[in-house]
């Protein structure tokens, strides 16, 4: 009976196994996918600019594709993408990112302006609802936050010195990101080889997953950048026509909300409707008009921008959206939530793949 009992489960060990590796191809996809976790997740801060020229140069990498596909020689094209990525990068360094700097350095200074608007405002409850709220708490709520704001400005200061290293780290990443990126393009034929040979020969499942998460990274990220794009120029048109205190400042906040989606939305409403209420207050009409453009605004990329960039880009639940920013963006911060959805493509399409691996019409030789 125990050798029967013992025959019974190894083979419903082996159904098991089978039943989830059921051939090479999907141990090699297993190996894979740890192994690069793994390299990634404990090499990231020695290789940060490594992996973000390997991000950059494969976003660009669909313009040189493009490039070629009209006729234009590789070495053309690379130098041509490369020549406006860099001038982009320049528009950011030395146009965009100091004129967001001023603002937002002018509106620290004004923080201890708005705080004093803002007490004045919250002394008026305890005499509008004195049964729900009294003047000294709110005394000791309003002492609570200037003790808070205190605290940060000291640990501010204290990393003065540690700033000094992150403007050294931020020069290094300027000079050798970009090289990187360079010869990632110039040379992709000959490092695509060179890393080939390293991987296994018996790949064909990793191919057709990789095809599918290729496929669905390109079409969101390009959409990514032109809904950044478009939301930054449109806010910043409006904001300025306005007349509104740190429209590229908030312009900016736009664009970057959407590439936390559902979540930046949210958070962006905060500074625009406050910059508003503080330079105009509730009841004038600038303010309004101010919140009627943000609405509009953001009912604009709701309804027109992501059905039409994102139509052929992933379908993901809002739930597995924030579990992948929420997860991601803990492992690699900024990068991480840039990244959260197409690496949420890699499982989804490792998922929809693995129970069809057994196919062999999908993974033949």
């Amino acid at each position: 009976m125990t050798t029967q009992a013992e025959l019974v489960n190894l083979r419903l060990f082996k159904e098991t196994f089978k039943r989830f590796l059921p051939n090479s191809q999907a141990v090699s996809l297993a190996i894979i996918l740890v192994v690069s976790f793994v390299l990634i997740y404990s090499l990231s801060d020695l290789l940060m600019p490594v992996f973000a020229s390997i991000v950059l140069a494969y976003l660009l990498e669909g313009l040189v594709g493009k490039a070629e596909n009209i006729g234009v020689p590789r070495v053309l094209a690379v130098y041509l993408v490369f020549s406006v990525f860099m001038a982009c990068l320049g528009f950011l360094l030395f146009y965009l990112m100091p004129m967001v700097s001023q603002q937002a350095v002018e509106l620290v200074q004004h923080i201890p302006d708005i705080i004093n608007r803002a007490q004045t405002g919250i002394m008026r409850l305890p005499k509008m609802y004195p049964k729900f709220i009294s003047e000294i708490r709110i005394q000791q709520m309003m002492f609570a936050v200037q003790k808070e704001l205190l605290s940060y400005g000291q640990n501010v200061l204290s990393l003065s010195a540690a700033s000094v290293m992150g403007l050294v780290s931020a020069m290094i990443y300027l000079f050798l990101v970009p090289m990187m990126v360079f010869f990632f393009l110039k040379d992709k034929p000959l490092l695509v080889s060179w890393f080939l040979q390293f991987m296994p020969r018996d790949r064909n499942l990793t191919v057709l997953v990789w095809q599918e998460v290729d496929m669905q990274i390109a079409n969101y990220v390009r959409g990514k950048f032109v809904e950044v794009f478009i939301l930054w120029f449109i806010s910043y048109a409006t904001y300025a026509a306005m007349g509104l205190n740190y429209a590229m400042l908030l312009a900016v906040l736009m664009g970057l909300q959407a590439i936390i989606p559902y979540v930046g939305a949210t958070l962006v409403t905060i500074p625009v409707v406050s910059v508003a209420y503080f330079q105009w207050g509730s009841g004038s009409d600038d303010f309004m008009y101010v919140v009627v453009a943000y609405s509009i605004i953001q009912a604009l990329d709701g309804v027109v921008l992501v059905p039409v960039l994102f139509s052929e880009a992933v379908n993901l639940h809002p739930v597995a959206i924030i579990i992948a920013i929420l997860f991601f963006g803990g492992l690699w911060g900024f990068w991480g939530v840039f990244l959260a959805i197409p690496l949420a493509t890699v499982v989804k399409a490792v998922l929809t793949a693995w129970p069809r691996i057994g196919d062999e019409s999908r993974v033949a030789v």
